[in-house]
């Protein structure tokens, strides 16, 4: 990425009310430092965000301490580097087999460290004297599931005075032959249940998985072509996810207030998603539910994912909802509270080529948006989509 890429996708993040990016780095790209050299120069130069290194442990290998201590003390100074009780704060994506690097390099760069060592336990994490928190990369439920908050209740408990990072996702799908990677995780409610739980839970720190991981479809930025992974693009390609920034505000806000006033709602607004093929529309592509991998027990996908319209709706008021498939008889819903109001709405076999919402007062229309149809037409490969297309009013 350039410059100017960071430059917008910086911006369009504190436009979300998002204050800052983890920059996940692996040991052998030839880009990394010229990509780190552009994020923090986009950062100094718009001001009011913050970027911290995350050190991935697992994509390309093993980092070398060296290079580790290398990479933060060159960026440690920087005027966007965030910083947490005047260290640079520095995580990772796993690691585990290399813990005991981290008491050399906290010694010589100082840094502030919140891993993500989620494979090991809340308690052995908790107990490592070298860490000052932890991330627990556990943002998605298990099978045909909801997502409860359990385990980041668990986490939080054994950290104590230690940081707690929770993480929030929207979707998880990959299906990436060459990674060796086809598996899906429940998404659905999650965008929303996710946010709930943190305002509930009140971590200390939030991260949201992710920006722009196109290959597992979990993204919130806009899609840039260069950062799509070879295999990805027929499930990738013309499937904005930018609207699941909408509603961060609103989310953000509530979660800083630790939930205690309700946040300014200066205007009303509809958030939808689903997928754009029925789960039984084509070939499921040999994508399982879960990850057989990581030892989970495979589920039917179309279990896991359900055949359902997702829709939230900011509202000042209460207000009526529709929902409609193509010509087919609309759905009624009510939004009974001020803030954000939540549902779901099944396929129920029906397709059509868009599909239409709308809230209405006292009979008079508020707002209406269409989103894509929902069609058994699965392209030329047959495959099942199971990603997520994401809409909203303008």
């Amino acid at each position: 990425m350039k410059t100017a890429d960071w430059t917008d996708d910086i911006q369009k993040a504190k436009d979300a009310h998002i204050d800052g990016f983890a920059l996940n780095i692996a040991p052998t790209d030839t880009y990394t430092d010229s990509s780190l050299r552009a994020a923090y120069d986009a950062a100094n130069a718009l001001g009011g965000f913050s970027l911290f290194l995350s050190f991935d442990y697992l994509s390309q290998g093993v980092w070398d301490p060296s290079a580790v201590i290398r990479t933060i003390n060159t960026y440690k100074n920087e005027a966007s580097q965030y910083k947490y009780n005047n260290k640079p704060f520095v995580s990772t994506f796993e690691g585990v087999k290399n813990t005991g690097d981290w008491a050399n390099i906290k010694s010589q760069t100082g840094c502030y460290f919140v891993p993500s060592w989620t494979s090991l336990g809340s308690s052995t994490v908790a107990s490592n004297p070298d860490v000052d928190g932890a991330f627990a990369w556990d943002a998605w439920p298990v099978g045909a599931n909801d997502k409860d908050d359990s385990n980041d209740k668990e986490w939080k408990s054994a950290l104590g005075a230690k940081s707690y990072m929770m993480a929030v996702s929207p979707w998880f799908y990959t299906n990436i032959p060459n990674w060796g990677k086809n598996w899906l995780w429940r998404g659905d409610d999650l965008w929303y249940d996710r946010w709930q739980q943190v305002i509930e839970v009140q971590p200390e720190f939030v991260e949201i998985l992710t920006w722009n991981d196109y290959g597992e479809t979990h993204y919130i930025g806009p899609i840039r072509a260069g950062g799509v992974p070879d295999g990805s693009q027929h499930y990738v390609s013309g499937m904005d996810h930018d609207h699941w920034r909408t509603l961060l505000p609103f989310y953000i806000d509530a979660y800083k207030s630790g939930n205690a006033t309700m946040p300014t709602i200066d205007a009303e607004k509809l958030v939808f998603w689903y997928r754009l093929n029925p789960s039984g529309a084509g070939s499921n592509g040999g994508t399982t539910g879960n990850n057989p991998a990581q030892g989970q027990s495979v589920v039917d996908p179309a279990q896991a994912s359900q055949d359902k319209i997702f829709l939230s709706v900011l509202v000042k008021s209460p207000a009526d909802v529709t929902v409609q498939i193509g010509s087919n008889a609309p759905t009624s819903l009510k939004a009974t509270t001020a803030g954000v109001n939540h549902f779901s709405v099944p396929f129920n076999g029906q397709t059509g080529s868009s599909v239409s919402f709308a809230f209405s007062r006292n009979g008079q229309q508020v707002i209406s948006a269409k989103g894509n149809g929902i069609t058994n037409n699965c392209g030329d490969n047959g495959l099942v989509n199971w990603n997520a297309w994401v809409g909203g009013s303008s």
